[in-house]
């Protein structure tokens, strides 16, 4: 499935087909306050201080365009990049060096946030969580039909750490150093992550 989507995403980006102008992307989003979790260092996960923000039912996935063509314009017209469309790895990990959104574009999954001791949450498609630097994440259950949309905002370098004490120690240098991003991955500068983050900057 996923190197169709692959083949989709090059089709679109060169043709334009089935994809929503930036306007066309941003008259799909409704209004939402993200629910916010935190989570503590377990030792393995270093997690963050930043909350993760979990964005329930926000992009309304209208059937004139693809799904995931909508995630990834409003992601870029948004200054995160990098987009790529999988699942959500079914281990634990986390990214020490950048923050990270995912959309699902498709399908349903039930994914676990903050490492062995976090939170459980139920994502279908239309929702969407961001990810600070350090927070871990490992998909549960899903649907056969699950479709990710993720991405990055420009300032940060992807790595993926599995939680051994090397990563972890290099990991508590590293998440500090992360910037917070200038715009919501959804709503932009004037959305609720620039608020909700503004302690790090």
């Amino acid at each position: 499935m996923y190197i169709i989507e692959a083949m989709k995403q090059k089709r679109e980006a060169l043709t334009g087909q089935d994809c929503p102008s930036a306007k066309q992307a941003r008259a799909l989003l409704r209004e939402r306050a993200p629910e916010t979790r935190h989570f503590l260092d377990d030792g393995a996960v270093p997690n963050n201080p930043l909350p993760i923000l979990a964005y329930k039912a926000v992009v309304h996935l209208d059937p004139a365009f693809d799904p995931a063509s909508i995630l990834e314009v409003l992601f870029v017209d948004n200054g995160w990049g990098g987009a790529w469309r999988n699942g959500i790895y079914d281990y634990v990990h986390y990214h020490s060096q950048v923050h990270e959104v995912l959309g699902i574009a498709r399908g349903q999954g039930r994914v676990r946030f903050g490492g062995d001791r976090g939170i459980e949450l139920d994502l279908v498609a239309g929702d969407v969580a961001v990810l600070p630097a350090g927070t871990g994440h490992q998909r549960l259950t899903a649907s056969t039909d699950l479709l990710v949309v993720g991405a990055y905002p420009p300032e940060g370098r992807y790595d993926e750490c599995r939680g051994t004490p090397d990563e972890h120690a290099r990991a508590l240098k590293t998440i500090p150093n992360v910037p917070v991003p200038r715009a919501d991955p959804l709503f932009g500068p004037e959305g609720p992550l620039p608020k909700l983050w503004i302690k790090r900057r």
